[in-house]
Order: structure tokens, then sequence, then C-alpha cells
């Protein structure tokens, strides 16, 4: 980051959307001050893990920078979580001091069990002394004696960089530790699939909270000569496509889910300098692929990851960057493993290899895998098994190497015995009540308990102008299973869907909301 930061010359290095922006030198800069000014006033010693609860911003950037610098483990804190679910994290990694803003603490309503500290209160303690020095060490100071002056000559690979605290989408979050050769190896394996180079900037809309936030926008320009535009909240198109437009982004990684709303809210000539669109988190389905290329002339393509893999796994390669005439895109799947990184699938039961094109429990392993969940060996045990991370994710691989989703293990009912994929009968209902123009999410699957075949389908809808049996009798038409057809009292009507912050399905939610609202049977 060092190296990367002074190379960076007088171009700006990043930017958010108050139309501020840092040159690589400015950037670390106020990072070195920072990490003076923190020691001094704040943190002690013996303070290892400090909570960031920040979006992705210029304050942002440098608070991360800083705490890195002075060999911290950062733990960037959902602020679209409950204080609960936050009070767990800050308790679980022993965080003294959360370092935020007033312009955040403004807009959610948390109570949290630390010491919570405000950019703007520290700002006064700044000294005259500590710009200088700060700006001496960034500017002329050799990298090498800096190094040494910060104490990174006795720095390990191994060593924790932060802790990111799941989503909770299936259950309470656990606090993923990932280490400095984790994250760099990810960074740099990012850089080789998709070639990046300093022509790339990056539209930064996901939080820091967000493994693929934090490692590929947050480090992405820290480590690479790519830069870095951020808008604090990825829900708000208008400024997200603002700031594209004014910045030249050339790369934005969202979700689906995003997508949608982009192309609702934002021009083509927001989207004019758009190179490549990456998305995760939830399938891609292929006809909001088309639209999105037929308005704005890119086509978005798929990758897959884990916070457990730092979090890249996968990618897609679009035509543009491809490096060999290897075929580097196939639509449906969700790319080839980055370089080092292995998979494989195996029996879901039995845990032995199966075959290419053979759907079984996907397994990864690579320098991207964790460290571990934070002091929980235990549960670190249950998914990693010999050095492989058993995902959750039923796949195949191809004859080409290429990975295909067919559905998470925790989203398969088993109903009289067999198997039902929650996320094939959604994508079948969404094609069919969705309107022509219509990008957002209509209904999802869930299951509840069912004394005679084990569990039963229920569908969370929003308001649809089809009716359950008219769903029904389209599902049938299209082939599948009698099992797999949800009956008629299972569909439930909400006023909204339940989403994660990081725009993720909230099946933790969904699962209470299905036992909470579907009707009762004997």
């Amino acid at each position: 980051m060092i190296r990367v930061c002074r190379r960076a010359g007088s171009r700006w290095k990043v930017a958010d959307s108050t139309g501020a922006d840092l040159t690589g030198v400015q950037l670390l800069t106020r990072a070195l001050v920072l990490r003076r000014m923190l020691r001094r006033e704040l943190l002690g010693d013996d303070e290892r893990y400090v909570g960031v609860l920040l979006p992705p911003s210029l304050g942002g950037a440098v608070v991360n920078a800083s705490l890195a610098l002075d060999r911290r483990v950062t733990a960037n804190l959902n602020y679209s979580a409950s204080s609960t679910v936050l009070n767990k994290c800050i308790a679980k990694a022993g965080i003294r001091h959360v370092l935020t803003s007033e312009k955040l603490l403004s807009k959610v309503d948390l109570q949290l069990d630390s010491n919570v500290v405000c950019l703007e209160d520290l700002a006064p303690k700044v000294s005259t002394t500590d710009k200088l020095l700060g700006a001496a060490a960034a500017y002329a100071m050799p990298a090498g004696l800096l190094d040494k002056m910060l104490g990174l000559d006795r720095a390990n690979e191994d060593d924790e960089l932060t802790v990111l605290f799941t989503s909770g989408s299936t259950g309470d979050p656990k606090g993923v530790v990932l280490t400095h050769r984790n994250v760099a190896t990810n960074v740099y394996g990012m850089e080789k699939a998709i070639q990046l180079s300093e022509k790339d900037i990056l539209l930064g809309i996901l939080p820091f909270f967000h493994a693929f936030g934090y490692t590929v926008t947050l480090w992405g320009p820290l480590m690479l000569g790519v830069r870095a535009a951020y808008h604090t909240n990825p829900l708000e198109p208008r400024q997200v496509g603002k700031l594209a437009g004014a910045r030249g982004a050339t790369i934005l990684l969202s979700t689906p889910t995003f997508l949608r709303s982009y192309m609702k809210r934002c021009s083509t000539d927001d989207f004019k300098s758009l190179e490549i669109v990456v998305v995760g988190a939830e399938k891609l389905p292929q006809d909001l692929s088309d639209r999105f290329e037929a308005k704005f002339g890119v086509r978005p393509i798929e990758g897959y990851g884990a916070t457990e893999l730092s979090p890249l796994v996968s990618v897609n390669i679009p035509p543009t960057r491809k490096r060999s005439d290897e075929v580097g895109l196939v639509e449906g799947s969700v790319g080839k493993p980055l370089p080092e990184v292995k998979a494989k699938i195996v029996n879901p039961e039995t845990m032995e290899p199966l075959g290419t094109g053979e759907d079984g429990m996907l397994l990864v392993t690579g320098p991207n895998l964790m460290k571990g969940y934070f002091n929980d060996d235990a549960k670190t045990a249950e998914v990693v098994h010999d050095g492989w991370y058993v995902t959750g994710d039923i796949a195949r691989l191809d004859e080409q190497g290429f990975i295909h989703i067919t559905g998470r293990q925790s989203r398969f009912s088993k109903i009289a015995g067999e198997m039902a994929p929650h996320v094939t009968i959604e994508d079948a209902i969404q094609s069919f009540v969705a309107g022509e123009d219509d990008e957002s999410v209509r209904a999802v699957v869930s299951a509840v308990p069912d004394a005679k075949k084990g569990e039963r389908l229920v569908v969370l809808h929003l308001p649809m102008d089809k009716t359950p049996d008219d769903v029904r009798a389209h599902l049938a038409k299209q082939g599948l299973p009698n099992l797999w057809i949800p009956s008629a009292d299972s569909f439930v009507q909400v006023d909204e869907l339940p989403l994660l912050g990081s725009g993720k399905l909230d099946l933790k939610r969904l699962a209470q909301l299905a036992l909470e609202l579907s009707p009762p049977r004997d």
C-alpha cells in the first residue's frame, strides 16, 4: 500500500460522492496522521481489535488504511443490522472502541456496548506536529525505513488483517478472520483474472462490512494501480449513476437486486464508461442481463464467493479482458476459479468426489481460505474439512472447469424423501409473475415443517396480478414435479421481502415469516 500510494502521482486515487478526492500520497498522509493521533489519544497498545462503523467513503478508506498501518485488526460493522446483532459482534471480538461519524449515527438507531467515537470529535485533536510528521513520512521517508518505523518489517503474511462478520442470512453472525495473505492473494487473483490496469476505476458501492467491498473495492485501489469512487448507499441509484458518470467508472461490482434499481433510475450516460459489471450473492437471471446490456451496452457477468474465502472464488472473464484463446465466459456459470484457487464437487453425504457434470457439494481451497472463525474452533471444523471449505452450495463442474451453482443446501427442502430446490421454483415463479418492465424480485420460496411429508413449501410474494392457481398451472406447464409445486394455500402476500443490507435475501427472517404467516395445518 505504501509503495502503490506513492506511485500514484498527482492523479486522484480515491474519491466519493461528496465531490472530494485524494491522491495516493494524500491518502497515505492522512492514514499516517490518523494512526499517530489514535495511538496517542485513544487506542491502547493492547487494543488489537477496533470496530469501524463507516460507509464506503474517503473516511472509511482512510480509517481502514490507518488501522492496518498500525497493525490493528479492523472489524467493519454492519450498520444496517440491529443493536442486538452488533453487540454480539462487539462482545465476540472484545471491541473497546468503534470509530464512526456523526452523519452515519444520525441515520441509524443503534445502542452499542462499546466506546463510540466520531471522527468529527477527533479532528481537533490532530496537532500540527502530527500533520508535519505524517506528511514527511508519506512524501520523503524511504519506504524501507517507513516499514521499520511502523513495525511492518516484523509483520507476517499470516497475521490477522480483519474480522468480517457473516451476514447472518442463516443464523447469528460468525466472525471470519482473514489474514494479509488471504486478502492479498484475492486482490492479485482478481487483477490477473480480469486484467485490471491503471485505467480502471472501481465504482465502490458495496459496504466494507461486505467481504467483496472490503477486499476488492477497499484493498484493490490500496494495493493496485486501479482507482475507486465510493458512494455510501447502493440503494440510491441516482447518486450512484451520477458518481459513475462524473468519475468515469469502468468496473461495477454489484448484485442483481441493485442492478434492477439502476435499470429503472440511471440514464445511459451515467454508465457510458462501464466496461465490466460483475455480480454475485444471488443468481443472475438472463433476462436481466439482456435488458441491462440493451440499455447500457455492457453485459453483466457472474462471479462467486464467500466471506470465508476472502471472498472471491471464481469469475467469468468478459471477452474484452481475455488473456488467451481459452474460453473465459460461460453464461449461467459463475466462471472458473481464480489462480491458485481449487474447487471440487463431492457427494454431500459421503464426501466422495463426483465426476464432471454431476451435482454435489462444492468444496474450495486455496490461499484465500480464512484463518478460521473468531475463537470458535468447533464451528471452523464444521465447515473446513482436510483444508477444504464446505460452501453449502450445490454445484457442478463442466468439462471446461466452469462452476455452475444449482442451489444452496440450506435452500432445498426434503419433501416425501425428494429434494426440492427453492431457487429453481423461485425462478419459474418470477418469470411468470413479473411484468415486462418489472425487474424487482416478486416472490421467494421457503419451507415449514409438515407432519405428512417432512416439509411444505411456502411462497412469500409481493402483490401480483396472478392467482396462486395461475402460478401453479404455470409451474406444471413448465414441467416441474408435483412435489415442487406449492399448494394454493401456501402463497402468502407480504408488503416487502426480507433483505439484508448487502442486498442478499435474509434467509433467517424468511424462514421466520414463513412460520408466522403461513396458514396452520392439522
